[in-house]
Formats: structure tokens, sequence, C-alpha cells
């Protein structure tokens, strides 16, 4: 699978409206005209309008209809305004701009105007990996530091509802320990074992699950096999849900500096999916990401 395809299919969406926090950035903005050029939607842009006129005629956005700007005197009123759109139906994604994390969050979180849904926020993210045939889905690499077993169902939730909304009716979700054994003396593998029960009584939905799996079973049916594991899940896992964010960002890393994985991520569980990337991320995830979420806002 690529994350062209993705591309492709955001661009089908109709009338699509993004709200960009805080885009006087550099690497934003060529996102921004990355997503222009692919006609994947409008923006509006929140920040310093004399900053982003002057960025937008650099990077050739000047040319495009699609694309607002809105005045903002600070980073904190920037994402406020964003987000304000979304909540407001004038947007159907948020992505953040040179904002801190934590500020747009506060405004995501804010009772008045926010994007509060009673689920947990968590992150998603679809990895192209070379050789493989299928997205691997990572949750929840960068929002939630220890998850409980009630913090762990949702995330689950919202990354079944991200794949959903991507083509997988109904994605398989491992449950990642270090052994595929339940050790008393290993939460992740209890925590796992409860969830693959939870979805078979029916209180985990659109998926199957199981767990706990190694890493090596979740995605090679050959190591699946070679340890006698039987499961629909072992070895064809759509989705793995990492214990804890040190394993779920070692995991996200690994995969891009060591296996030379594409990604797109969006924060999930509130209103309108949020792209929450770093400056890291090249322009081409940005655009991913930005697919991404417009595919996950038409669903």
């Amino acid at each position: 699978m690529k994350l062209e395809s993705l591309v492709q299919e955001a661009r089908q969406c109709q009338d699509r409206t993004v709200a960009v926090a805080a885009a006087e950035d550099e690497e934003v903005i060529e996102a921004v005209a990355m997503a222009l050029e692919h006609r994947l939607g409008r923006f509006v842009l929140y920040g310093d309008r004399e900053r982003l006129g002057r960025l937008l005629k650099e990077k050739g956005c000047a040319r495009f209809s699609d694309v607002d700007v809105v005045h903002a005197n600070s980073i904190g009123q920037a994402a406020e305004l964003a987000v304000r759109a979304v909540h407001l139906n004038e947007a159907d994604a948020l992505m953040k701009g040179h904002v801190p994390t934590a500020t747009l969050l506060k405004a995501v979180l804010n009772k008045e105007y926010g994007l509060r849904t009673g689920k947990v926020l968590s992150h998603v993210a679809v990895f192209e990996v070379p050789e493989f045939d299928r997205f691997v889905i990572v949750t929840d690499a960068a929002m939630n530091i220890a998850p409980d077993l009630e913090q762990k169902v949702q995330i689950v939730n919202n990354a079944v509802s991200i794949a959903r909304s991507i083509g997988i009716e109904r994605p398989k979700v491992a449950a990642l320990a270090a052994v595929e054994t339940v050790n008393p003396a290993m939460p992740a593998t209890l925590d796992a074992a409860a969830l693959a029960m939870m979805q078979k009584r029916g209180q985990i939905e659109h998926c199957l699950v199981d767990g706990p799996l190694a890493l090596d079973n979740a995605v090679s049916l050959a190591a699946a096999k070679h340890k006698r594991i039987e499961s629909e899940v072992a070895g064809q896992a759509d989705i793995l849900l990492v214990p804890d964010i040190e394993s779920g960002n070692m995991l996200y890393k690994s995969l891009v500096y060591f296996a030379n994985a594409r990604v797109g991520a969006v924060i999930a569980g509130a209103k309108a999916p949020i792209v929450l990337t770093s400056r890291a991320d090249s322009a081409e995830s940005k655009l991913y990401s930005l697919a991404l979420a417009i595919c996950s806002a038409a669903k």
C-alpha cells in the first residue's frame, strides 16, 4: 500500500477545509503548497498576516484561490481562532503550525470553544514500509505516557476509526508486549489479554484484537507459525498497539530512520482530526498527514 493512494483519495473529498494555527512557518507553508498543488482542499491560515503574505508569495501559494489568511496578534490567539473555526464547523480539520503543542492542546481542550468529545486523544500513525504489503498503523507514540486498560480501549477505538476511514473495514489489532504469553510480572501482557477478551465479548467493535503478541509475531506469519501461534491477527496485524509512549516512540522512529518508512499521522479522539506534526517531519510527511486528516474527516 502506498500513502500516495491517500492523497488521491483525499482529492475526491469535496469542499474540505483545514484550519492552520500559527501558520507562519516555512515548512508548514511548503506542506500547504504541496496540498494545494494536489487540490486536497481549502486552507485558512491563522497568524501574522504580513509574514504569511510574504511566505505564501515565496512558496508560490499566492496564485491559489483556496487559501485565506486570518490575522492573529499572537500564537495563542492564532491557536484559539483555528480551534474555534473547527468547533463552529467552519473547518473540517486542524493543523499545528509554529505553535507549542501545549498551547494548541490548551485551546483544543477548552470547555467553551474546544474540540472535546469526552474521549482520550491519541496519536495514530500510518506507515508505508518498503517491501511490506500493507499499511502499518502504530498507536500511541506521542500522547499518552502510560495508558491504563480503559485508556487503551479508547486508543484502540481511535485507531480503528482511522483505519476504517482509509478502507480497512475490520482492522486486525495486535496488542504488543515483549512476549506472547501472559506473565503477571509484565503488566502489558495482562492488558493485552484483557483487550483480546473484551473484543471477543463485543466490548470493542469493528475490529479483531489479539495479544499479547511480540512484534515479530504480530507482523510476520513465518514468525507466528514458528511459535505455533494460531490467531486471525498474528502475522497479519494492521494496527500495532504499543504499551507505553517510550516503546511507541522508539518503534515510530525505528520505522522512519532504519526502515526508511513514509508516514502520515493525526491525533484522533477530538471533534475533528488534528495534524500535529513536528519540525523534524518532512513536507512530504506533512502532506500525507493532511491527506489522512481529510480522509478521516470525510468519513
